[in-house]
């Protein structure tokens, strides 16, 4: 019975409930050492009645081994992994070593625990209780986080319980607050009875409500002063120790060091010590140990912690000594003890540490590479040895998503680097690090400085440094810092064989748009969209920079095209990575062919992918894309909301891009809405800021030359007129010859201006556009007094608004309908698919192609549960029963 956690007793039950009912939740329980976060989660195993329980423990020492606690839990359903799409199934056995395959990147692998916690769930529901996460493996907790922040409709409860420090964003979690007086009474009195009162009101004011102290303090405390939890825990423990036989407490020593729980291993180490099996019988008596078939562990994690820090230090030495000897075969871990007797520089030790941080790096563990990486070169004689160490230890602490401890390594490591190649590698990772910092000028100067060391040496590598320095500065709208990259690749004389034409091409291209105007970097750019187009697979970095600069000659059928096979390709291979900035073009592209609901659920999708493998620097760019569409669907308030996070990227980077969508999100909401002046002050403002460079700023010119006119101000559409000329006459687009010539008519007026337009507007190539000139056209034909003309485009612009979804526009187009005399303006048609979640729609459509479910969930990492569950609430939305009804529907291009 737990006393005082009523409450807490019911979120538990709620959960199971829910898993019972087909329904999956997640709860993170937070709580002091010691405070009732394990006996919570074995009240949640007593109640589990019906569910499969999966457990797992973090063990502090532990926390080096690459999935250890990801093993843990999987282990009793690993038979099921031959279930999975064959990416996850690869990329989870390779991960827990269970094949010889390289690991995959982490999000590939937390998509695999999902697929193997849902299949599992198909054969009935079941709770996953994951005690101490704070001492989770950095990689198990990745892949255990991802897939509860997927779970929907599986049947799956998963509670992790965890000191302060775990981070857990975006899922429910609880705190367990000490006993209140009377909780507290009860458990005493139902522990010790027999207490004398005295003794007794002392343990209730020294244990501070916590349940765990109650219960150890009356066996140990005395009348020495007060000392704080847990310490006070750990020394009651230690008194306890204290009180064993030599060879029990040794033997609990071994079983604190040797974290597996391995019986063998520990028989075998203890006889090397002069100790036998009789010993574990002695502490599993005294309430330390617990054996289970061939597993012993601690019968609370606090013991293990005490009974390690109770043993001197010769008898820890010894314990690691001969759990290395016994442990042969088992590298990892040996690496560790054989580190831990390693008194002074010792290459066999720091040699087994460095093949142990190369078999965690292939299977995902960048955390775990670098401790061991790091713990190597403190063992390294040899100084250039060191300093190979220290950078690659520092490499794997930025891979594994911790900048400031690659900063501090990288700094170490250029104490001892002096080679030009070794100085380059620290200036590329320090500019990685400042880049994910938000220090975009700094990772530019850093990648130059570093391409100078190794120009003459390496002149591959130095041109790859100075591609990454162009991109950056391209992302800072940078001129000059782009210019400098561009005249440096240029100078290191790259040949055909070294692979990089079309990059150094790429960067020359963009310094000519920052430097010249994107007019003048046209036709530059142009080949480097038809070498992306012949690419067919791989090559993702090059594709998407071809479909991005597709974007910028005004091919918007070639951006979404390549951007489209990129994303397919890296959904269906669980390439997470390139994900986010593929959905990036991909959207934009959506966005500009007026494809606003994909535009909006591809944006989405990016935006959570971007967020779960920790890409905040693609999150601004998408989240600018969504502010736009909620622009021209008129959502105010989430347009405001959007544009305000990306203001705060900007702040926090310096990076335009996504600031650029934001900023003309909010002009192109006061155009639909008749805030004329608002709208053109706005977008003139813009220009003196970064986003001048961005090529938006030509896109948005013909809405400042709109607004411009309707607000009387023909004067302030002379200069976005110019430039939108300018850019048009080298793109050589019909489609923006026609927004051209829709200017021409608005600043110089003439009917044939329109007409040329609506002639060029080519059918649905941009049908945003083309709505726009029909609206503008029917305005000016109604002032002219021409109203049955009038009403004919007035009534075809605001059909497309109306398909589009953009409703301030088409309400703009309604209300000028009537004004041209049509009594009532047709109503929108039922549109099927407005009702939709983003989430929704992306499902739909891929099941229409006929993909299953469980393929559909591998393309979108959710469960087929997940596919089943939305694919029920779509079809009511779509008036269809069946698949058989849904791959009979038009679902349209928008």
């Amino acid at each position: 019975m737990l006393q005082g956690r009523n409450d807490d007793q019911r979120v538990i039950d709620d959960l199971l409930d829910g898993a019972r009912a087909g329904r999956s939740g997640v709860l993170v329980v937070y709580g002091d050492p010691g405070i009732g976060k394990t006996a919570l989660l074995g009240y949640a195993a007593a109640r589990a009645s019906g569910l499969r329980i999966l457990r797992s423990t973090g063990v502090e020492t532990e926390a080096e081994l690459p999935f250890a606690a990801l093993h843990q839990l999987l282990r009793p359903v690993l038979a099921s992994v031959s279930a999975l799409p064959e990416p996850q199934a690869n990329a989870l056995k390779g991960a827990l070593g269970l094949s010889g395959a390289a690991g995959e990147d982490r999000f590939l692998i937390g998509l695999a625990t999902l697929s193997l916690l849902a299949e599992t769930a198909e054969q009935g529901p079941i709770v996953c209780l994951v005690d101490d996460a704070h001492w989770l493996d950095r990689p198990s907790a990745d892949a255990l986080l991802f897939a509860a922040r997927r779970l929907d409709a599986e049947g799956i409860a998963l509670v992790f319980a965890a000191r302060d420090g775990f981070r857990s964003p975006g899922l429910p979690s609880s705190r367990l607050d000490p006993l209140d007086a009377e909780a507290a009474a009860a458990l005493l009195s139902e522990r010790a009875p027999d207490l004398p009162e005295g003794f007794r009101a002392r343990i209730l004011d020294e244990s501070g409500g916590n349940p765990l102290a109650l219960i150890e303090l009356p066996r140990t405390a005395d009348a020495h002063s007060p000392l704080p939890l847990p310490g006070r825990i750990q020394e009651a423990y230690g008194a306890r120790l204290a009180g064993l036989p030599h060879g029990a407490r040794l033997m609990i020593l071994l079983a604190a060091a040797e974290t597996a729980g391995d019986l063998g291993v520990l028989l075998r180490a203890g006889a090397a010590l002069g100790i036998g099996a009789e010993a574990l019988g002695v502490a599993e008596h005294a309430g330390f140990l617990s054996l289970t078939g061939a597993t012993v562990s601690f019968v609370h994690p606090l013991m293990r912690a005490a009974a390690f820090h109770s043993g001197t230090f010769d008898q820890r030495f010894a314990v690691h000594g001969a759990l290395a000897e016994a442990l042969d075969g088992q590298e990892d871990q040996q690496a560790w003890h054989l580190a831990a007797v390693a008194l002074g520089p010792d290459e066999r030790a720091a040699t087994a540490l460095e093949k142990s941080a190369e078999r965690a790096r292939e299977r995902n563990g960048h955390a775990a590479a670098a401790t061991a990486l790091e713990r190597a070169a403190e063992l390294t004689a040899d100084r250039s040895l060191l300093a190979e160490r220290l950078t690659a230890a520092a490499v794997a602490a930025a891979d594994a998503g911790s900048p400031e401890r690659a900063q501090g390594l990288a700094e170490r490591a250029g104490r001892y680097a002096d080679d030009p190649r070794s100085v380059a590698r620290l200036a590329e990772l320090r500019a990685r690090v400042a880049f994910e910092r938000g220090s975009v000028h700094t990772a530019h100067d850093l990648l130059v400085w570093g391409a100078q060391q190794v120009a003459d040496l390496d002149p591959v590598t130095a041109g790859l440094m100075l591609v990454d320095a162009g991109r950056n500065a391209w992302q800072l709208s940078d001129p000059e810092r782009l210019g400098e990259a561009a005249v440096r690749l240029r100078a290191l004389r790259l040949r055909p064989e070294d692979g990089l034409d079309t990059a150094v091409n790429a960067v020359a291209a963009a310094s000519d748009s920052l430097n010249l105007g994107p007019a003048g970097a046209l036709s530059g750019m142009r080949p480097l969209v038809e070498d992306a187009r012949r690419i067919r697979q791989g090559s993702y970095g090059l594709r998407i920079n071809g479909a991005f600069v597709a974007g910028l000659v005004g091919d918007f059928a070639a951006q979404r095209e390549i951007s489209a096979g990129v994303v397919e390709e890296c959904r269906t291979g669980g390439v997470a990575g390139f994900l986010p900035v593929a959905y990036v073009t991909l959207a934009s592209a959506e966005l500009y062919q007026g494809r606003f609901r994909s535009a909006l659920a591809d944006a989405s999708e990016g935006l959570r992918i971007a967020t779960d493998i920790g890409q905040p620097h693609r999150t601004g760019y998408l989240e600018g894309i969504l502010a736009w569409v909620a622009a021209v669907e008129g959502d105010d308030v989430r347009c405001a909301e959007l544009a305000g996070l990306c203001a705060e990227h900007y702040a926090a980077t310096g990076i335009a891009n996504g600031l650029a969508w934001a900023q003309w999100a909010a002009a192109m909401l006061d155009l639909s809405r008749g805030r004329n002046v608002e709208a053109v002050d706005r977008l003139d403002d813009v220009l003196a800021g970064p986003v001048r460079h961005q090529i938006q700023a030509v896109h948005f010119a013909a809405d400042q030359v709109e607004a411009a006119v309707r607000a009387g101000s023909p004067d302030r559409a002379k200069e976005p007129l110019a430039r939108f000329a300018e850019w048009a006459a080298a793109a050589r687009r019909d489609w923006s010859d026609a927004v051209l010539l829709r200017c021409r008519a608005l600043v110089e007026g003439g009917e044939e201006h329109f007409t040329a337009a609506l002639r060029l507007h080519g059918p649905g190539e941009r049908p945003m556009e083309r709505a726009r000139t029909e609206l503008l056209y029917g305005e000016w034909l109604r002032r002219e007094r021409r109203k049955r003309e009038a009403r004919a485009h007035l009534r075809s612009a605001l059909e497309i608004f109306h398909r589009l979804g953009a409703r301030p526009w088409a309400e703009r187009a309604g209300a000028e309908l009537r004004a041209a005399g049509e009594a009532t303006a047709p109503s929108a048609a039922p549109d099927r698919l407005a009702d939709l979640s983003p989430q929704e729609l992306q499902i739909v459509r891929l099941a229409v192609t006929g993909l299953t479910n469980k393929e559909i969930g591998a393309r979108l990492f959710v469960s087929p549960k997940t596919v089943s569950y939305h694919l029920y609430r779509a079809f009511p939305k779509l008036g269809v029963a069946s698949r058989i009804e849904l791959a009979r529907l038009d679902l349209g291009e928008y």
